[in-house]
């Protein structure tokens, strides 16, 4: 076929030249005419109620526009949506109890809600004039630690609760009880995933213009899901989701934490109707660390029953998932319990998430959302069985892995993997990183016992769930040219989905590769879409382009048949070419096709032009796997850990674009690395945020990170007809438990067999100190 050689070549992102150029195009380039800018009077206490809010001075500002509260808006908003409102709750006039509008009215609960907004003729004065907003506040006694917010006598955050409980997720199968009373040991541990915060390059960032020709709106936002963004605005503001076009232009980074909606793009576009002029409001790095959704914040107790040869009978997790102040995504600790298994057959689970709220800032979905959470716990778990059992951390994960055979393998929290080989994976990473030799030299070195190093090896294997539904488009339309343009419903802001599916269209099409364009990211042009998150983009996505790119050449083969008088069953695409089947000199171009199709020379029974819109459905979720191995050092004077080697083995099926999956696979481990060492968003027992400046909150730099050795296994999914699974989250996932192991590794033989993350330097110094 022509351009075959695209699946699975080495080929330069198409996205890529605008971007080096300086050409790329962000909401806060965005400059309309009669532009006024926003600026938010935030709360300073974690919790408080609102007894007045006064704007006499800063009404009296020559170059204020107006400043609005929650009072002002009551009346024309509906609340915003949450997670768990139920039928008729999220977006609707009704509010349930744990709701909040645009501006909060009465009551706050975390620092940084907002509950004014202040509108100048520039950004500076705005941001100038709020501190002449003034609140008059109650502060009310805080619950911020997850675990005291549990406690019987903890502050409650909602007037309509008895406690601080969302909810308890459950999921159970078999005799757990038997089969901790019958085990040979029983291995415990708490373990704790620190908050963390997204840090997207660019921050969040929000442009609302009236459209008159809609009496509805434009909306230009840095988001990652454009079209629920535009149904959940249409929602609150009481509009028409034809009233409401939402475009996601250039966007920096997201991760997770620009999925839906946030009081700021539903506020601007109130302002924006309601005072008939363009609004823009800037996230700053500031206000990102404070407000912007956090990820992770958990707490879990975990025990394994084992039997003697290091089989894992029975698993019980205990855990405590800080939502933050409101319902955005409870669903995440059911995540992490549904993936609590990993990669291995345990038959007896007893697994449970209590869901708790506190008085800090809101948590979503972060870079894997909910499942590195659950690896992270089972991955630390196999190697403190091995610690117990005195068996080599491979070993016992070969003990209990999943078998090849089993698949599909209904698992005992109640998914369906649809395949994996572990072993595989496994035995091609220690393979990499040469493992025996590793242990004979750490063997060695501790023997000497005049190292100022200590060398440690960590093991991490992972799974996780993603290609999330319901459904995703593609529309692919030929011009009678012979281009190609793709409208796609995801919204990538750099995965290279652009490049990945050109290179679909060329393979299936016969297309130019260099003449294919794709479009996203705006709801006024792209087909409804659910948007870029989960890993899904490729696996539903590209899915939905394939669907729509075989009845394109379906078509194609149509059109060349009555062009070549031949059998539509007869025509092939070869080298380039439409051609008979077996005559190689009865052929067509692609062009030459295409521009028949616009043509007035078609039989009745074949319609004008090439123009195809699909959605897909996946049937279930599709399951990526993968093996790491981190090879650390461990300064004795200092707790320093430097990264001598990674080693990291992902299957995520048939890979369509290497080089980006390679891409992927290095930022993940990046940010699956960064947990593990060095990051943490702190709250100080009121709630005020301790780590909310890049100064107090450690990312990582590229001097952290060695030439990192990435390699692949390929198990195909039977889910869609790519055979794909995810690659965007699997490396965070494998990474973080991989870091931490081989820390502990290195410190095992001192009697240190657990520490929680991060690792920091002074951490382990004072673990040294103390064994």
């Amino acid at each position: 076929m022509a351009y075959a050689s695209l699946i699975g070549a080495e080929v330069k992102r198409k996205e890529d030249p605008r971007f080096i150029t300086g050409a790329g195009r962000y909401v806060g380039d965005l400059k309309l005419p009669g532009m006024c800018y926003v600026a938010l009077v935030r709360s300073p206490y974690s919790h408080a109620r609102i007894r007045s809010i006064d704007t006499t001075v800063a009404l009296h500002h020559p170059d204020v526009i107006a400043v609005v509260t929650g009072r002002d808006l009551i009346d024309q908003c509906n609340i915003l949506p949450v997670a768990n409102a139920g039928e008729g709750g999220g977006g609707g006039k009704e509010a349930p109890a744990r709701s909040r509008y645009a501006l909060s009215i009465d009551k706050v609960r975390y620092v940084g809600e907002p509950v004014a907004a202040v509108i100048a003729s520039s950004p500076e004065i705005a941001a100038d004039v709020v501190a002449m907003v003034e609140v008059d506040w109650e502060p009310l006694p805080a619950a911020v630690d997850p675990l005291k917010a549990l406690e019987p006598d903890a502050p409650i955050l909602f007037e309509d609760m008895s406690n601080n409980i969302d909810h308890v997720a459950k999921r159970a199968a078999g005799d757990v009880d038997a089969a901790f009373a019958s085990a040979f040991k029983v291995v415990r541990q708490r373990m704790f995933n620190q908050r963390l915060a997204g840090i997207p390059m660019e921050c969040r960032a929000v442009t609302a213009a009236p459209d008159p020709t809609t009496n509805g709106l434009n909306i230009w936002t840095s988001t990652q899901t454009p079209h629920q963004v535009r149904g959940e605005i249409a929602q609150v503001l009481r509009l028409e989701e034809n009233q409401v076009r939402v475009i996601a232009p250039d966007v920096g980074g997201g991760f997770g934490v620009k999925v839906g909606i946030y009081p700021e793009e539903a506020l601007l576009s109130w302002l924006a109707r309601h005072f008939d002029t363009p609004m823009q409001w800037l996230e700053t790095r500031l206000e990102n660390m404070l407000v912007t959704t956090h990820g992770r914040a958990q707490v879990a107790d975990v025990e394994a029953a084992v039997a003697e040869d290091g089989a894992v009978t029975a698993l019980r997790m205990r855990i405590s998932a800080d939502l933050g102040a409101y319902p955005l995504a409870t669903i995440l600790p059911d995540l992490t319990i549904m993936m609590g298994v990993g990669v291995y057959n345990i038959p007896n689970v007893d697994l449970q998430a209590t869901c708790v709220y506190t008085n800090t800032t809101p948590v979503a979905a972060y870079r894997g959302a909910g499942r590195p959470e659950a690896i992270y716990y089972i991955e630390r778990l196999m190697d403190l069985v091995a610690d117990e059992l005195e068996m080599d951390p491979a070993e016992v994960r070969r003990k209990n892995f999943i078998p090849p055979d089993a698949f599909p393998y209904k698992t005992p929290t109640g998914l369906a993997y649809d395949s994996g080989e572990y072993d595989k994976a496994l035995t091609k990473a220690l393979e990499l990183a040469q493992y025996p030799a590793l242990r004979t030299e750490q063997q060695q070195r501790r023997q000497a016992a005049s190292s100022t190093s200590l060398l440690g090896i960590g093991v991490a294997c992972y799974v996780e769930m993603c290609g999330f539904g319901p459904f995703e488009s593609a529309q692919v339309r030929v011009e009678p040219s012979g281009t190609v343009t793709v409208c796609t419903g995801i919204s990538p802001h750099g995965q290279g989905a652009g490049t990945t599916f050109a290179q679909i269209v060329a393979d299936q099409l016969g297309a130019d590769f260099d003449k294919i364009i794709v479009k996203y990211g705006d709801t006024g042009m792209t087909p409804m879409g659910v948007g870029t998150m989960g890993s899904r983009s490729l696996a539903v996505g590209g899915t939905a382009l394939v669907q729509a790119t075989e009845k394109i050449r379906q078509k194609l083969q149509q059109i060349a048949a009555h062009m070549l008088e031949a059998a539509p069953d007869d025509i092939v695409l070869l080298d380039g070419r439409y051609q008979v089947r077996g005559a190689p000199d009865s052929a067509l171009t692609f062009e030459q096709i295409a521009q028949r199709a616009y043509g007035g020379r078609l039989p009745a029974d074949i319609d004008t032009g090439l123009d195809v819109t699909e959605f897909f459905r996946p049937p279930s979720l599709i399951y990526p796997f993968g093996a790491h191995v981190a090879v650390v050092e461990v300064e004795v004077e200092t707790g320093e850990v430097s990264i001598r080697n990674y080693f990291s083995v992902d299957d995520c099926g048939p890979r369509i674009s290497p080089m980006i999956v390679n891409g992927q696979v290095h930022g993940g481990l990046a940010q699956g690395i960064a947990q593990a060492l060095l990051e943490e968003m702190v709250y100080d027992e009121n709630g005020q945020l301790l780590s909310g400046s890049l100064m107090d909150y450690a990312i990582p730099r590229a001097d952290l990170f060695p030439r990192f050795t990435t390699d692949q296994t390929v198990t195909p999914t039977p889910i869609n007809p790519l055979g794909v699974k995810g690659i965007g989250e699997a490396a965070t996932i494998g990474s973080t438990p991989a870091i931490v192991n081989a820390v502990v590794d290195a410190l095992s033989h001192l009697g240190i067999r657990h520490l929680d993350m991060p690792l920091r330097p002074e951490k382990i110094w004072q673990a040294l100190q103390g064994r």
